[in-house]
């Protein structure tokens, strides 16, 4: 007895199975553009926000399931938000309020919809990582050739004498560079030695960004994530080859640094401004109504006014905006919202920390997240990072690796 196959059937396989990569390959390109114009903000809303609109729709339209880990997620953030529009109705004129919180939902939407689709396929992580160091590379690129004034105009992309790229400020500039380098970093010291050079040329580059930024938070978020991973996998690893290793290339990535900072301070305007920034307090932070005299009035204020005073309300009263993420939360999103970003902020950084050292496919990505976000946590305390569209990324990775963890733990009770 004879069997036989019909060449239509082989047809419909390949034509499938050619259809599942194109969307896939589509999918994955589609994620990294979205995640490349996130370091592309000058005005709000920003091409990012239009772009990822259309995105989040048409991925909904084809299927975005929550789970239970992603419920929480959106709910924490829904919930933050909805303590934002409480803050506006206190406001007797809305003036750009609504626009503000408008924006800030939808970047709540962002990180909901990125843990989701990493949950859905973890093999989605290097699109996002890849996305995002173009987009590091590019704008770093900017910032560089306009704090040189490489060519007419090149001044746009710099404020104040610092580097900023295409945002409106060095502050967000900066810290939009750490986790690519934490990333780079990574793979230098795990990676294989020949493929060094390609990593250690956009490596320099967004060094050099950082260091150009002038940004002091972001300086001490570079050394806090590349000593963080250092450390992380040191101790990770049971080999003490791997561990010399570490230690041989932590070294000499500190000696070039070093000589490549010493280079750089031969310029006398690099310098000068440098050896300004580097001072642990200037003389707006400690003034009568500096940011630290700033921070007391705004919690005494916030005492005052549970449901916060408005988006936007406490820089037109004190010259300033709170430069506090905390205050931030409670006086712009009241209480409802500060015990809400408390929350999110203690469950990402327990869930985080829970998984960090376990051995899955999405570690390396969890890990350079992970301490990119805590370095964004310790800076909260001088800075507001409620708009800051690659924060926002940064806890959609985190929530979505859990979830995975979630799902992997309830597949294969035996790997916990």
């Amino acid at each position: 007895m004879s069997t036989t196959v019909n060449p239509v059937d082989f047809a419909s396989v390949d034509r499938a199975a050619r259809n599942r990569f194109l969307i896939k390959l589509v999918s994955m390109l589609a994620v990294g553009f979205g995640v490349f114009l996130s370091g592309f903000v000058i005005n709000e809303p920003a091409p990012y926000e239009l772009y990822m609109a259309v995105l989040i729709v048409v991925w909904a339209l084809f299927g975005l399931r929550f789970s239970r880990s992603v419920v929480v997620l959106l709910a924490l953030l829904v919930i933050f938000n909805l303590g934002g529009w409480l803050s506006v109705a206190q406001m007797p004129d809305l003036k750009t309020a609504p626009m503000y919180m408008a924006v800030s939902l939808f970047l709540a939407f962002t990180s909901v919809f990125f843990a989701a689709i990493i949950e859905g396929n973890h093999r989605i992580l290097p699109a996002i990582f890849n996305g995002y160091l173009i987009a590091a590379v590019c704008t770093a690129m900017l910032g560089i050739l306009g704090y040189f004034d490489a060519f007419p105009g090149a001044d746009v992309f710099t404020r104040y004498g610092r580097a900023m790229g295409a945002f409106k400020d060095p502050n967000v500039f900066g810290p939009f560079l750490i986790l690519p380098i934490a990333w780079l970093v990574h793979g230098i010291l795990v990676g294989n030695l020949r493929t060094l050079p390609l990593r250690l040329i956009p490596t320099l580059i967004l060094t050099l960004g950082v260091f150009l930024s002038f940004s002091r938070a972001a300086w001490g978020m570079a050394v806090l994530v590349i000593a963080g991973l250092a450390l992380a996998l040191f101790i990770r690893s049971p080999s003490r080859l791997f561990r010399l290793r570490i230690v041989f290339l932590a070294g000499l990535a500190v000696v070039v640094l070093l000589i490549a900072i010493l280079i750089a301070l031969q310029i006398p305007s690099v310098s000068e401004l440098f050896f300004a920034r580097a001072q642990l307090v200037q003389d707006y932070d400690d003034a009568q109504f500096g940011r630290f005299a700033r921070h007391w009035y705004g919690l005494l204020m916030s005492v005052d006014h549970p449901f916060g005073i408005g988006p936007l309300e406490f820089g037109p009263i004190y010259g300033e905006d709170t430069h506090n993420i905390w205050l931030k939360a409670a006086l712009d999103y009241g209480w409802v919202g500060f015990i809400s970003y408390l929350t999110l902020t203690m469950l990402t950084l327990g869930l985080g920390l829970r998984i960090l050292f376990r051995d899955r496919p999405w570690q390396p990505f969890l890990l350079c997240a992970y301490l990119t976000y805590v370095s964004h946590v310790v800076v909260g305390n001088v800075i507001d990072t409620d708009h800051w569209r690659h924060f926002y990324i940064l806890v959609g990775i985190i929530w979505g690796c859990a979830a995975l963890e979630a799902r992997h733990s309830s597949l294969s009770p035996t790997n916990k």
